[in-house]
């Protein structure tokens, strides 16, 4: 018999993980509006790994399982029919997969949103962090645990309150930690629950 891969957590287990590590977000919606901060939705997403970086090759391919959760914040014009722009500000956590490596992935990005002012109808991008607990995996490192984080999404409603969206992502370190790291993109399925 195997022994099983202690760095490796099935998909399942990492999204539960996710899921506990943003559940107070979810529980406490009051105090982001004492703040001027409004949680406008909490959701799951699964991200399959893309071996091109932005015009390069990756070495590994990766996969991406988290929980995410998204703020309005105050800056924000909408017209009296509903639509115009707002700013978010998105938080995630969840595992990254690859090489037979599992590490815990955290980002945290502000955005500016196009769209409805309810949510339902979003197109969204921004740039913010991310910290990841492994940054080798095999013939991939991204240079350190701190790296930057590129985003564009969009999301539509599915049923009621339950939305369905895609999000490209991508991590890379801008040469910070020198010319040989490489970053990751990801295309991405969400589901979203908007309060």
């Amino acid at each position: 018999m195997r022994a099983r891969n202690a760095n490796h957590l099935p998909p399942a287990s990492a999204v539960c993980l996710a899921l506990a590590i943003l559940t107070p977000c979810s529980l406490l919606p009051n105090i982001g509006r004492a703040a001027d901060l409004d949680l406008l939705s909490v959701g799951a997403r699964a991200r399959v790994g893309e071996k091109r970086v932005l015009g390069k090759e990756a070495p590994e391919s990766f996969r991406e399982y988290d929980a995410v959760a998204t703020l309005r914040l105050p800056w924000q014009k909408y017209t009296e029919s509903g639509w115009g722009i707002g700013t978010r500000f998105m938080a995630s956590a969840g595992i990254l997969e690859g090489a037979n490596k599992t590490a815990l992935v955290v980002s945290a990005i502000p955005l500016i949103a196009l769209g409805s002012e309810d949510g339902r109808f979003t197109l969204d991008f921004g740039a913010g962090l991310t910290l990841i607990s492994e940054h080798r995996f095999a013939q991939q490192d991204f240079g350190g645990p701190l790296q930057g984080a590129l985003t564009f999404g969009v999301s539509v409603p599915l049923y009621q309150r339950v939305g369905v969206g895609y999000r490209f992502m991508h991590y890379s370190d801008w040469g910070a930690y020198g010319p040989s790291s490489i970053g990751v993109d990801f295309h991405m399925v969400e589901f979203s629950w908007r309060f």
